[in-house]
């Protein structure tokens, strides 16, 4: 594997998502913050959590880059069309896996089946995520075709 092309594209990709979904939030497409959602699971401090989950948010694309970077490395190739494939794979497993089973480790998040509690103060995502509006999981996706586009298209194997 290419340690240089995954910390490089990785974080290139990792940027991109963000963007657009930090985008699609401002436009009202989508309540959805993950960096903060991923912040206040390590501290109640909500302005601390943005800073600390956009860390996260950024170790999590460059572990996922290298695992897009596997992929590419057992199929010999590495296409725009083959990390978008796998965007979507992965945009599919957030919405449909990830999300919704956040609320059973996240110490913050109320549960689907009890209502909030003190400690407990971001709504769950949902399946598709969809309590965070219904342009949510269009976002999403569109984030995640374009993390796997850019690591597709730029990847570089080793000589």
């Amino acid at each position: 594997m290419n340690v240089k092309s995954v910390l490089l594209w990785g974080f290139a990709a990792t940027l991109a998502l963000t963007t657009l979904s930090s985008g699609s939030r401002g436009l009202g497409v989508s309540r959805m913050d993950l960096p903060f959602m991923l912040g206040t699971m390590v501290t109640p401090n909500r302005d601390r959590a943005k800073a600390y989950g956009f860390f996260m948010h950024f170790m999590n694309g460059w572990i996922l880059a290298s695992i897009y970077a596997l992929y590419f490395e057992a199929w010999k190739r590495a296409t725009w069309w083959l990390g978008t494939g796998l965007g979507f794979v992965h945009a599919l497993f957030v919405l449909v896996t990830l999300l919704p089973f956040l609320p059973a480790f996240h110490p913050r998040m109320v549960s689907d089946y009890a209502g909030p509690e003190p400690t407990r103060q971001l709504e769950p995502p949902g399946f598709l995520a969809l309590n965070y509006g219904r342009g949510t999981p269009l976002a999403t996706t569109i984030a995640h075709l374009v993390y796997g586009g850019i690591l597709g298209t730029f990847y570089r194997f080793l000589p």
